[in-house]
């Protein structure tokens, strides 16, 4: 209440004191935010090296298919079912991730194995998201990279089965997410109530690269290589930044602990308040 807030007490030290305070606190907090913005760089960096090396893969490549020619089966829908325990499992549209479809992500739905049956999913399957509330992000694929136990794919979902004798999996994945097809997705993506969506119609009609399988596989390999590194990266950069975080608390946990003189030591006191938080 406004009462209670009123009466809460903080140390006032004097104007020329909190000036210092506040003049020390400002020449750490801006190291602390250089140091955040090279990482935001370095991230920003990263997310165009895979798109980068990619395009340099399919340089001079000029094969391009519609999705609809490179299918074993029609895209086909998911089905809407409600939640009930004990029923039978549907993933969420949540499962779509960028390393693979997470198969954890589920829920129990109000329907039997036999009902579910033709909405199974199995490796190897490309899940397109239907619709979205960021264009961003409608369209965006992700593939079942293991075996699944018995799960269905959600209506908010299209399941793609590439032919693998002209189409691996992987591939599709890796050019599906790419600039150039995103490019294409967004351009179809239509908008109602706030929600951007695609239909079979419009996904088929996307046009990919589709190089020889052997070269298929020599790209994956490439592409993969340089996928490991940007995620050691991405690790190092993680770790950089929870650091950055505990030494901005650390800073202010100094000063106003008046721990802070505005000199080198200040250094070793908040590392030491560093580690120990």
């Amino acid at each position: 209440s406004a009462t209670r807030l009123k009466a809460v007490e903080f140390p006032v030290p004097p104007l020329d004191e909190q000036r210092r305070i506040v003049e020390i606190l400002e020449d750490h907090l801006s190291h602390l935010d250089a140091a955040s913005a090279d990482m935001t760089r370095a991230n920003s960096r990263l997310d165009f090296l895979i798109e980068a090396a990619l395009r340099s893969q399919l340089a001079g490549s000029n094969e391009f298919r519609s999705l609809a020619e490179l299918l074993e089966a029609p895209l086909a829908n998911g089905k809407s079912v409600p939640t009930r325990d004990g029923g039978f499992p549907v993933l969420r549209l949540t499962a779509l991730k960028e390393p693979g479809v997470d198969l954890s992500e589920r829920k129990s739905g109000a329907w039997d194995r036999s009902a579910a049956e033709r909405f199974l999913v199995a490796k190897g399957d490309f899940l397109i998201a239907r619709g979205n509330g960021s264009l961003r992000l409608v369209g965006r694929g992700s593939l079942v990279r293991d075996q699944p136990d018995d799960v269905a794919f959600p209506d908010t979902a299209i399941r793609a089965r590439p032919r693998h004798s002209e189409l691996m999996p992987e591939f599709l994945d890796l050019v599906w997410n790419s600039r150039a097809t995103r490019d294409q997705v967004e351009r179809v993506a239509r908008t109602s109530a706030g929600i951007y969506k695609v239909n079979q119609s419009q996904l088929e009609a996307i046009r990919l690269p589709v190089p020889g399988i052997e070269l298929q596989r020599k790209m994956l390999d490439a592409i993969m290589e340089v996928r490991a590194t940007r995620d050691a990266t991405l690790q190092a950069i993680d770790k950089i930044a929870r650091r950055s975080s505990a030494l901005r608390r650390a800073v202010l946990a100094a000063a106003f602990e008046g721990k802070l003189t505005g000199r080198q030591s200040d250094n070793e006191v908040i590392e030491e308040m560093a580690h120990e938080a």
